[in-house]
């Protein structure tokens, strides 16, 4: 890059060549080649460089070169950083926000530079020193930039044209000694660092296995340790390095890094511990053969070595107006974005423009320093980046040293040392951890393009820009922790209550998919095992977009499921992702003909494979469902392209698996027994009713109770012989399961006991014995028990014996209403009964209603139907067929209270029929 420079000036470094080049052009020095204009220069200009950008993004790094080169080649490496930052944002505003050329004019002074950024978006917002009025949005062109320019410059302001707006700031040079990199003030005698009357500096040689090769006489003074005892031994034998408990970092670590410094301990002669601080320095000798230089003196001597911390110039003097400046609103801007995401983005923005590197990414640890996850970056594909995870303490390469700065000058030649920059083009990186109270909270980093680009200077300023951010960044990131925690408890306390509302396997299922969608994840997928011996089964899959569900249904099918591991926690599966991938790779290939097959139009099937392969494409978790001890399936979960998941949301998805395994495990069981019971209660019933030639014969059936099929009220009606049928309604005391049991042993007893040709009260008696034999389960019964024979005539006779049972009630054609039997004693009180038969002959249009009290006893608030209301409904069905009579009494019964019915019913309706009759 050509810039206009005095001459003799020294000439800024050469950029890559791959960088857009902004247009240019080349001023002489001196004042009469400046624009006219009304503002006051005191300072004479000595040199003058510009440059015009693109409206491209790519502009704002190149200005920030051009920036960087230009003052560095004058000699103002004290004010690069500011005027870097201030440009970068200045630029932004104009090819980014407004979208506009920029013009970015450096001048040269005496006392500092003169900076002018100039565009085409002659907007007028500016921020007013101690206005009350609020600034504008800091994503704004007029907004940010002109808000730093108010903190960092020494003056600032904008001139505006009708065509153009002119931003210009003025940074003055420190007060320091021309060619002396740190400087500090002239101090009384009593205020200098103490020390004793020599200082001795050990220098130690240690080559690259650690072993002492050189050990000066300094080292013997201060240690003990001739030199002939000390070198030959490990540096390991002699330090005592204070490491951070619960890691790996100690000084053979140190020892592997380019550049360290800091404190630990050396063993002396007497055994004693010698405080010392440390400067190491890495280097080879001319055979390539690396070894470390170590400078130790006394820790109390440590301001022989210890390098001075940078102290921006802003920093050492109060701003104007006698108000103070924060040094966190400096670097982040004001004001600070209140969220974490924003703090975190803003920060990473910011030091890649104050290092002018070409990315930026920031790592936040989990809570046992064990990871490190990517949460912010700048210049990387971010989307793929994102909530990515890294082991802290994983091999010889960058996170090993993650409590440390750390400088790579060129990546090539460490293929994996940063995992994080693999493939992304990045050569040279600098990074620097987030600490707070000497725990790791983080890792910030820098990376560029050109190989070299980055020195322990550079590592020395960004790790004093993570100081300032670091203990805001932690009190975000508690915050964050803190409404996610509370977010969780309340997502799992409504998930418990969904899953504990249903015993449905099936809707159990779609409530585990659609609690995770899209809440946790982008798509889920459940696998359910049947049993042991079983594969896991595809039983439910859902996408947050339901066009894309039959596509994942389709791919998971064709692949084997994931293992059914026991192991808690989440583990990723790569197999949907790589199938998806590769079915998308062959479609693409034949609809542009590079595979055998005829081509085709591209729309005739790549749209579907594509969308799939995009949907799966992302991370891809699967968590166990484990429910008392076994494994009952796998909840998969899945994010679309280059996504990863939170640990956060992880740890969430984890919780609500142990839930919704016990409700999916609860919801088989019920469906089991439920199934059983069912089947149980079915060979209770009568297997069907018989057709009984001149006899009309309906029966409605109702067991209280949900789930059952067969209460304590029964009916029968079975074929005796020689034309003959006998039929039973009976009430056992109780309802449900144990009511069943003594109702099965009564149906199946009086088919034996009629088949034997024995009389009804005969019957009857020996059922009662039945019942007292069965002990403490007995339980009372009241039956009506009967024989029917049609006759020739179209009459029919009957026998009926009622054991305490309601009476039947006989309907003749008149409409009249009368008892068919008498009342005798209930079964199951006591041992000898002594029953009777009564005869009764149904005439032609004539019907026999029996019912059980379910019927009779229906109640709606002090009312009760009784045996007279029953009798009121059954006259109004004169005329109406025997299923007719059966339904409008149902109906009668269920319209006389509004509430369920509380008591099993059953309803057995028999009629001879006339000549004629009404169907309705």
């Amino acid at each position: 890059m050509t810039t206009g420079l005095i001459p003799g000036a020294q000439p800024p470094e050469q950029r890559p060549t791959d960088a857009p080049m902004p247009q240019q052009r080349l001023d002489p020095a001196g004042p009469s080649a400046l624009p006219a204009d009304n503002r006051p220069r005191s300072s004479v200009i000595t040199a003058r460089a510009a440059a015009s950008f693109e409206p491209v993004g790519r502009s704002v790094a190149t200005a920030r070169s051009f920036v960087r080169d230009t003052l560095q080649g004058w000699g103002f490496a004290d004010i690069v950083d500011d005027a870097v930052v201030l440009t970068s944002e200045l630029v932004t505003n104009a090819v980014v926000h407004a979208g506009t050329h920029a013009e970015v004019l450096c001048l040269r002074t005496d006392d500092g530079v003169r900076i002018e950024v100039s565009d085409q978006y002659p907007e007028r917002e500016v921020p007013l020193q101690n206005s009350a009025s609020p600034m504008a949005s800091p994503d704004r062109e007029g907004g940010r930039g002109l808000q730093l320019c108010a903190a960092l410059a020494s003056r600032w302001g904008v001139d505006y044209t009708p065509t153009h707006k002119h931003v210009w700031f003025q940074l003055n040079l420190p007060e320091r000694p021309v060619g002396t990199r740190t400087a500090g003030p002239a101090l009384p005698a009593d205020l200098l660092p103490v020390a004793d009357g020599r200082v001795r500096v050990a220098v130690l040689q240690v080559d690259r296995k650690g072993t002492v090769t050189s050990w000066n006489e300094d080292a013997e003074d201060l240690f003990g340790h001739p030199a002939a005892q000390a070198v030959g031994r490990p540096l390991t034998e002699l330090a005592a390095w204070p490491h951070t408990p619960g890691t790996s970092t100690g000084v053979a670590e140190a020892l592997q890094l380019s550049r360290w410094e800091g404190s630990y301990g050396i063993r002396g002669a007497d055994g004693r511990v010698v405080q010392v601080y440390a400067s190491h320095l890495r280097v080879r000798d001319t055979g390539g053969e690396p070894s470390t230089v170590c400078l130790l003196v006394r820790d109390h001597e440590r301001a022989v070595l210890q390098t001075p911390t940078r102290v921006p110039a802003g920093d050492q003097s109060p701003a104007q107006d006698g108000q103070s400046t924060d040094p966190f609103e400096v670097f982040i801007g004001s004001p600070a974005p209140d969220d974490l995401d924003g703090l975190l983005q803003r920060t990473v923005e910011r030091a890649r423009d104050m290092l002018d590197g070409d990315s930026a990414f920031l790592l936040l640890a989990t809570d046992d320093e064990t990871e490190l996850e990517v949460r912010a970056s700048t210049g990387l594909p971010s989307a793929r980046q994102r909530f990515a995870r890294v082991p802290v303490e994983a091999g010889p390469g960058r996170y090993g040293s993650a409590r440390m700065p750390a400088v790579h000058d060129d990546l090539s030649a460490v293929p994996g040392a940063v995992p994080l920059l693999g493939g992304t083009g990045m050569r040279s990186v600098v990074t620097v951890p987030l600490k707070v109270e000497g725990r790791l909270t983080g890792s910030l980093g820098v990376a560029a393009e050109a190989s070299g680009r980055y020195s322990n200077e550079e590592a020395l300023r960004l790790q004093f820009a993570a100081d300032r951010i670091a203990l805001a960044v932690e009190s975000a990131r508690l915050g964050e922790l803190e409404r996610l925690r509370r977010g969780s408890l309340s997502f799992l306390v409504e998930a418990s209550d969904l899953l504990a509302g249903t015993l449905d396997r099936d809707q159990t299922l779609a409530l585990m998919a659609q609690m995770t969608v899209p809440t946790l994840a982008t798509w889920c997928a459940v696998y359910t095992i049947a049993d042991q011996a079983s594969d896991p089964y595809l039983s439910y899959v859902l996408h947050e977009d339901e066009e894309l569900i039959d596509g994942i249904k389709s791919l998971l099918s064709k692949i084997a499921p994931p293992d059914p591991v026991p192991t808690p926690g989440a583990r990723v599966w790569t197999a949907p992702g790589e199938v998806a991938h590769q079915a998308a790779l062959r479609t693409s290939m034949r609809t542009l003909g590079l595979a055998d097959g005829p081509t085709h139009r591209i729309t005739a099937g790549i749209g579907p494979t594509l969308a799939t392969a995009s949907a799966v494409g992302g991370e891809t978790v699967v968590l166990p469902l484990v429910a008392r001890n076994r494994v009952i399936g796998m909840l998969v979960l899945g994010k679309p392209t280059d996504e990863h998941f939170r640990q956060e949301i992880l740890e969430l998805a984890e919780d609500l698996s142990r839930r919704a395994a016990l409700a999916l495990d609860n919801a088989r069981l019920y469906s089991e027994r439920t199934a059983i019971s069912q089947a149980l209660q079915r060979s209770l019933l009568p297997p069907g009713t018989p057709h009984i030639d001149g006899v009309e014969v309906e029966v409605i059936y109702r067991a209280a109770g949900e789930g059952n099929e067969v209460g304590g009220d029964f009916y029968d009606l079975f074929p005796i012989g020689n034309g003959a049928y006998g039929f039973a309604i009976g009430d056992v005391c109780g309802t449900g399961p144990n009511a069943a049991a003594v109702t099965g042993l009564a149906r199946h007893a009086l088919r034996l006991l009629a088949r034997e040709g024995l009389s009804g009260p005969a019957v009857l008696e020996r059922l009662n014995s039945a019942i007292l034999d069965e002990g403490d389960r007995s339980r009372f019964l009241t039956l009506l028990y009967g024989e029917l024979r049609p006759q020739p005539d179209g009459s029919a006779e009957l026998k009926v014996v009622c054991a305490g049972h309601p009476l039947p009630l006989r309907l003749r054609q008149d409409g009249t209403v009368t008892p068919a039997a008498e009342p005798q004693p209930l079964l199951g009180v006591i041992e000898d009964l002594e029953l009777y038969e009564e005869r009764v002959t149904l005439d032609p249009g004539d019907v026999l209603l029996c019912v059980t009290d379910g019927v009779t006893e229906r109640r709606e608030g002090s009312r009760m139907l009784g045996d007279d209301g029953l009798a009121d409904v059954l006259t109004t069905c004169t005329g109406l067929t025997a299923g007719a009579v059966a339904a409008r009494i149902m109906r009668a019964v269920e319209r006389f209270a509004s509430d369920a019915p509380s008591d099993d019913m059953a309803i057995l309706a028999m009629r001879v029929p006339g000549l004629h009759h009404n169907e309705g």
